[in-house]
């Protein structure tokens, strides 16, 4: 007999990680459940508690070991300061890709390897697959194209995709719940968590005003005529309707919509053109923080596909300078500073960076 490789599975709750944990179990690992425990702030409804009970369930069921993982300090300090000072500094912050990287496949990765894993497995929708053309392990896009999460994943390394396991990644959701149907899992018809990683839904405006003084400034239209006033512009984002007062206006007008941001002067510029606009749109940007997943950077000049935003179709681009991040698209495109910009050949994601 060999020894079973051993897997320790991010455990959340929910019916992705449960019916991970319960495909590695039938694919004959040594299967450990891990539920990780991050900060919640005091005046939010806390939901880990509710969490952790629903994943010693599945792993009472499943009859496999059980072990919480506190990483509530790195949490606070790699993912909750750091999208409140990207706010503050009038950034539009990804924390869902730092949670990926610091904690999920940082502190969580290196503890489990620590103690005797051969792999870590999380509910993740994309497929780790091993070229052995090149003996490089790559990351693709899921096989269900609605809930791909290979966007948030372009920070991922060859050490952590030679140790990584993605269960669900090559089935559909609707495929998944019927897999925990088959399984006895009471998460079968479980909602899927939203909002913010680990913590959940929640009204970032109202969470950022527990960090960020209110400062109230002023609206300006297109014409830098003041026609209304906010709380604050490091609390909003570019694209966003809400949240601020129009002082002149009729019952007839069309939404604004935010189309620049100015932090120092606390001004916000709106429009009632959402999209295809010349303040938003950009031909050629700069990212920082780039990660090639092979390890091995493109030729200057060459053609990929890109992604701004989650779910965004993917655009054709070139980048110009592979090391120092200076990407030029072959339409113009609207971008938010402090998001990700993720290439891509075909399913095939190649890594990312952040746009500057």
């Amino acid at each position: 007999m060999t020894k079973k490789k051993k897997v320790f599975v991010g455990l959340s709750g929910g019916v992705d990680s449960s019916v991970s944990a319960a495909l590695l179990i039938e694919q004959g690992y040594d299967v450990i459940g891990i539920f990780i425990k991050v900060w919640q702030p005091d005046f939010l409804e806390c939901t880990w508690k509710q969490e952790r009970l629903d994943a010693i369930r599945v792993a009472t069921h499943l009859g496999i070991p059980f072990v919480t993982l506190d990483l509530a300090k790195e949490y606070k300090k790699s993912v909750a300061d750091y999208m409140i000072k990207a706010y503050k500094n009038g950034l539009t912050p990804n924390p869902d890709v730092m949670c990926n990287k610091t904690i999920k496949f940082g502190a969580f990765f290196e503890w489990a390897r620590t103690r005797g894993a051969d792999f870590v497995a999380t509910g993740h929708y994309a497929r780790n697959l091993f070229n052995k053309k090149n003996n490089l392990y790559e990351l693709h896009a899921s096989n269900d194209k609605e809930k791909d999460q290979s966007y948030f994943l372009w920070i991922l390394n060859q050490k952590q995709l030679s140790h990584t396991l993605f269960p669900v990644g090559n089935y559909k959701k609707e495929q998944v719940r019927v897999l925990a149907k088959k399984f006895k899992l009471f998460t079968t018809d479980k909602k899927d968590s939203q909002g913010l990683c680990f913590v959940g839904k929640l009204d970032m405006k109202d969470f950022l005003k527990n960090f960020i003084p209110e400062q109230r400034g002023v609206v300006l239209n297109e014409q830098k005529e003041k026609i209304g006033y906010h709380d604050g512009a490091s609390f909003y984002t570019i694209g966003q309707r809400h949240g601020f007062v129009i002082e002149k206006k009729s019952p007839k007008d069309k939404p604004f919509y935010i189309i620049n941001k100015n932090i120092k002067t606390n001004t916000l510029i709106v429009s009632h053109k959402k999209s295809n606009h010349i303040a938003q749109e950009k031909k050629e940007i700069k990212i920082s923080s780039i990660n090639w997943i092979s390890g091995i950077a493109p030729q200057e000049k060459e053609q990929f596909l890109v992604r701004v935003r989650y779910r965004q179709p993917l655009q054709s681009c070139v980048i110009q300078q592979p090391k120092e991040g200076s990407i030029v698209f072959d339409k113009p495109q609207i971008v938010a500073s402090g998001q990700s910009a993720v290439f891509y050949q075909d399913s095939l994601c190649l890594g990312g960076g952040i746009i500057q």
